[in-house]
């Protein structure tokens, strides 16, 4: 089994998103341990924006390269067709993705390669797969009482949803602002919602497997 790591956070790997992120991986070693995990870095600038030759593609019978913005999005689209799960480790910013996850949505979500238009609209290419998204934001979101609007997660799910990716589980660290008391409750909240989705799907024990090394071919 293959794991799809991308990661998007300008604080990196000490980021509550890429924490959160890390230990849905954890779960899923624990399930199946012979799994090897992919890591994609996007955040900063690790990727670059789309270029002319591959918007003009975008709405012509063909593409018109196979260079630039093409290559880089034929490498990610292949990454991500090989995987058999995938993990997104995300902050909330401005109520939605941040702009570098938006760079790798636009390289991967392609006419001709992950979907299709024709007379019915779009039409999705891509083998559905469990895909989990870990957010964090400074503010909450959800709940009975949130306190900010959330566009991340019905984009999420459109975007992924229009590319053949259906099965989409969020887990959050919300109200990562408000000070570290506030932190950890909402760790602990997000770490008994991945024990309780876990144990109940994939019939793995109920402890906390966070502390498992992660692997990086």
């Amino acid at each position: 089994m293959k794991i799809l790591h991308v990661t998007c956070s300008p604080r990196g790997e000490t980021s509550e998103s890429y924490r959160l992120s890390k230990n849905i991986i954890g779960f899923l070693l624990k399930a199946h341990p012979a799994a090897t995990v992919i890591n994609r870095v996007v955040g900063g600038d690790a990727l670059s924006a789309i270029d002319e030759p591959y918007a003009i593609s975008q709405q012509a019978s063909a593409d018109v390269t196979e260079t630039g913005s093409i290559a880089r999005s034929d490498a990610l689209i292949e990454e991500l067709q090989q995987a058999d799960v995938l993990v997104i480790g995300t902050p909330m910013h401005n109520f939605t993705v941040p702009s570098t996850l938006k760079l790798w949505i636009d390289h991967v979500a392609r006419v001709r390669r992950t979907f299709n238009v024709g007379a019915q609209g779009k039409t999705s290419l891509l083998r559905d797969r469990p895909v989990y998204v870990a957010v964090s934001s400074g503010g909450r979101f959800s709940g009975v009482t949130p306190r900010q609007p959330d566009f991340l997660t019905p984009y999420l799910k459109a975007v992924l949803g229009m590319i053949g990716l259906h099965d989409v589980n969020f887990f959050s660290v919300e109200g990562t602002a408000m000070g570290p008391d506030a932190v950890a409750a909402a760790r602990n909240k997000a770490g008994q919602a991945l024990r309780d989705h876990f144990s109940a799907n994939l019939s793995v024990e109920a402890d906390d497997p966070s502390n498992q090394t992660l692997l990086t071919p």
